[in-house]
């Protein structure tokens, strides 16, 4: 029986939110619904508000640390959830995923160094790598029967001894791409021969549709695992982005003392009192509302591929195997990526992700973000068939 209610419309402008309050800045116009930036429009585990609402009524908001049970709640949750044995002496604490990567390129690359990426990914991916004084690698990803698939060939034909770090996003973002422990073991078996640091990305890793499985690419082997940088954070999971709470994970200790040097000299030491809340929170009682949210998730994807399958004839959209974006293939349009931004601006009044913002491969493609109520998704079904007519 279903406790949450996940249909119940919850009102986000003039909160501060990014998706519905920058709309006028980033769009050029308040008229569009925002079906973009990868947050839910659904309201948190009841007991992490809960939980948080405790903390703020105590009313002393001092210098805090971060207690052993949440560690203890990470290690309990990936092994239950992912069979992954994981170790609190492996954590480093940081604010973001994406902070994260950039921690991680400036303690393990120099400027100047070689940075591989699958194409197309998530879009902080390039940023990060180019910011940062590196040269980016682009591996592009082909396309089989609307799935992403690795070309391992291709990827070791790139891999020259200036070829310091991978970046690997894994669930893959976008595309939806869980990718299969098989791969992963090919993968990482290329990245040992090349002695090649991994930066892996596993923030989609709880958002996993039925019938498919995530596997953490550290747990590979001990090899890969003293090569990589797992990171993870509850915010995608249970819609705490704004919290900014998330681990790196790395079971070599001599990586983990450097990422710890770093975020000293950077003069951090600890989270956002109600980020660390809200994690311990989130991964000792959000399962049963994680299990509610996949099931209306998947319902909304089946829902938004049939009616584009049905009233969009020339749009193609493959069922992902996780995450709650949907990667929609509108290149038979014969439409240049600004025409399509166009059209759903201008005629559809929809917000999506432009394909080509997550780099070669994307042209001709939209992200649509299907974690919302019914009546939002429908709305916005309408929209985009009304962009294309």
């Amino acid at each position: 029986m279903q406790k949450h209610n996940f249909d119940l419309y919850v009102e986000r402008q003039n909160t501060s939110s990014v998706k519905w309050d920058e709309r006028k800045r980033i769009f050029g116009t308040e008229d569009v619904l925002p079906m973009w930036v990868a947050d839910m429009d659904f309201q948190a585990p009841p007991e992490v508000v809960k939980a948080i609402k405790e903390k703020a009524e105590h009313g002393i908001f001092g210098y805090t640390s971060i207690p052993t049970s949440v560690s203890q709640s990470i290690i309990t949750w990936y092994q239950k959830r992912h069979k992954w044995k994981i170790n609190a002496e492996w954590f480093t604490y940081i604010s973001g995923v994406v902070p994260a990567i950039s921690a991680s390129i400036q303690v393990f690359s120099n400027p100047g160094d070689k940075i591989a990426l699958f194409s197309p990914v998530y879009y902080p991916f390039y940023g990060m790598v180019t910011d940062n004084d590196r040269t980016l690698v682009t591996i592009p990803l082909f396309e089989n029967n609307g799935q992403f698939e690795m070309d391992f060939k291709l990827l070791e034909s790139q891999l020259d001894s200036n070829v310091r770090m991978l970046l690997l996003c894994n669930p893959h973002n976008p595309g939806g791409n869980v990718w299969k422990k098989s791969v992963l073991e090919k993968l990482a078996e290329i990245c040992v021969k090349h002695q090649i640091i991994v930066v892996a990305d596993e923030i989609h890793g709880d958002l996993i549709f039925k019938e498919h499985a995530y596997t953490p690419f550290a747990s590979i082997s001990q090899e890969i695992a003293d090569l990589t940088i797992t990171c993870i954070a509850p915010t995608k999971t249970f819609n705490l982005a704004g919290l900014q709470a998330s681990v790196m994970i790395t079971s070599s200790q001599s990586m983990k003392a450097e990422l710890e040097l770093f975020m000293k000299r950077q003069g951090h030491f600890t989270l956002n009192l109600f980020g660390i809340t809200a994690m311990e929170s989130a991964y000792i009682h959000g399962e049963s509302w994680l299990d509610e949210v996949l099931d209306y998730l998947e319902n909304n994807m089946d829902t938004a591929i049939d009616f584009i399958q049905k009233n969009i004839p020339k749009v193609f959209a493959h069922k992902p195997e996780g995450t709650y974006l949907l990667w929609i293939d509108c290149r038979k349009l014969g439409l240049s990526d600004s025409e399509l931004k166009r059209l759903l601006l201008q005629k559809g009044k929809l917000a999506l992700e432009p394909g080509n913002k997550f780099g070669p491969g994307g042209e001709g493609f939209v992200r649509m973000n299907v974690a919302c109520s019914k009546g939002v998704l429908e709305e916005g079904l309408k929209r985009l068939k009304a962009a294309f007519e």
